[in-house]
């Protein structure tokens, strides 16, 4: 798992869109991976509340990822097609996508993928947005 783990870090750095939002990679474990993204306001909608963009583009990272520990060796995943249902506004000071494996096989993987959105210190939160996904395995 740990270089499943490397790749999947490298290729997180890469990517400008997480860096331009603030997104970090919090875990990455077999069929399951989290990327946090704290409250800007440049993230935000005209109500204040974070952007559903940005929420789309966490948790489709975090189910892409958790495909990806699924993926034969020399195979990298695109995203075929998503589904998001968003349930309440995103309000909060951080927000935890988790995706995670539901399904992988030869050719196409299935996710499903939440965000949580967290208040300050607390622990307690509320989920934002549920994704299910269906990555392709394409060659390196």
């Amino acid at each position: 798992m740990q270089n499943t783990e490397d790749r999947i870090r490298a290729s997180f750095v890469a990517q400008g869109l997480m860096t331009t939002i603030g997104a970090k990679l919090d875990r990455v474990a077999d069929g399951e991976v989290q990327i946090s993204m704290p409250f800007s306001k440049s993230l935000s909608q005209q109500q204040g509340f974070v952007h559903a963009g940005a929420i789309t583009s966490i948790v489709d990272s975090a189910c892409g990822y958790a495909a990806l520990t699924k993926a034969p060796a020399g195979f990298e995943v695109v995203t075929a097609e998503f589904k998001v249902n968003l349930l309440r506004p995103a309000i909060g000071t951080r927000f935890v996508a988790i995706g995670k494996v539901q399904n992988a096989g030869k050719l196409l993987t299935v996710c499903t993928g939440e965000v949580r959105a967290f208040k300050d210190n607390d622990e307690s939160f509320k989920v934002v947005a549920i994704m299910q996904a269906t990555f392709v395995n394409v060659s390196a």
